[in-house]
């Protein structure tokens, strides 16, 4: 589609004419809110003991804080609280969705842009103009398309092999510093701080789409992800943490991937104790016995996740996720931890 189309009252530019804005934490001081929550009910309370469970972690200067990411929330607005989360020395490994890493930062360190939509607006309309909905969030399924043939570029260049998901996010990160025209994204500062991101299910992303257009392209000497020696690497950051913790958005495919390290870590014959802090927030019903809602308490049946100091947080994520991590920029205890840079153990 390379001539703008029109339909109905709206072209194409009139869909994509807002972009979303990605929320700043370290421009507000969130400590006062919390503090006012933590004296209410509901989901108020659960913040506020969220909040209180992730400063803990970051005075455990033996904790190896993990983030997971699942679901749409960097398109939403919450992509620079993780570039953030990792620039100020606040998380020590991302377990994330492919979607969440390529389709999302990777997209806007590409120069695109994802827009504020609506929900209600009718989706045929949109396929005809070529525009993907999440939601109420809008993005050009063209733009998109370039992202997935870029994914398929940098592996033309990489030496055929396997690689885990961590290593050829290494290879976009070092792809992003000399080609990024936005600056500054998770895989940029995560490359940069030797913060490793594992995607266990990357092909289920624009890398997907990316790796098999790279495959037809060399159908006898080709890149392909090796999910199983990923695997050994996460439980191995696992087994070097004296402590670690986690810290969910959502559940998915990297809730289950950085739980398992505990049980994999065991069968290997290491000696490793469960996850000792864990934050989950979602907004899944836990009545239907999936993984992605299943709660904390329920994890420590399986000697994955200590019960002592855990909070499920039932809300979505971006009303909730600014202000918890805002409270723990300003509190500040991120200056006092060294930076654990587990890229440098592979």
């Amino acid at each position: 589609m390379s001539e703008e189309k029109k339909f109905g009252h709206n072209s194409k530019k009139d869909f994509l004419k807002n972009p979303v804005q990605h929320i700043n934490i370290t421009s507000f001081d969130a400590r006062k809110i919390i503090a006012s929550m933590e004296k209410m009910s509901f989901v108020s309370r659960e913040t506020a003991n969220a909040a209180k469970i992730y400063n803990q972690m970051l005075k455990d200067k033996d904790c190896t804080i993990f983030l997971t990411l699942a679901g749409s929330t960097s398109a939403a607005g919450c992509m620079h609280i993780y570039r953030d989360m990792v620039k100020y020395n606040m998380v020590d490994a991302i377990v994330a969705t492919g979607a969440s890493i390529i389709d999302m930062d990777f997209f806007e360190a590409l120069g695109f842009k994802h827009y504020q939509g609506s929900q209600y607006q009718n989706d045929n309309e949109l396929r005809d103009n070529y525009i993907d909905r999440i939601y109420d969030t809008f993005i050009d399924e063209e733009e998109l398309q370039m992202c997935d043939k870029t994914i398929g570029k940098i592996a033309d260049k990489l030496e055929p092999k396997s690689y885990t998901s961590r290593e050829f996010i290494e290879e976009v990160g070092k792809y992003l510093i000399s080609n990024a025209k936005k600056k500054g994204s998770l895989i940029e500062t995560a490359y940069k701080n030797e913060v490793p991101i594992f995607c266990p299910a990357f092909t289920d992303s624009s890398a997907g789409f990316g790796l098999v257009m790279h495959q037809e392209r060399n159908p006898k000497s080709h890149v392909t992800i090796d999910s199983i020696r990923e695997f050994r690497e996460l439980t191995e950051v696992k087994i070097k943490s004296k402590s670690s913790g986690l810290f969910m958005i959502g559940g998915g495919v990297p809730k289950n991937f950085i739980q398992d390290t505990v049980i994999c870590a065991e069968l290997l014959g290491k000696n490793v104790d469960m996850h000792k802090y864990a934050i989950q927030i979602t907004v899944a019903d836990s009545r239907d016995g999936a993984c992605s809602s299943s709660t904390l308490k329920e994890a420590s049946s399986w000697g994955k996740v200590d019960s002592a100091k855990e909070q499920m947080v039932f809300a979505e994520a971006t009303s909730v996720l600014p202000l918890i991590v805002s409270d723990a920029y300003h509190t500040g205890a991120w200056k006092n931890r060294d930076r654990k840079k587990f890229s440098k153990i592979f």
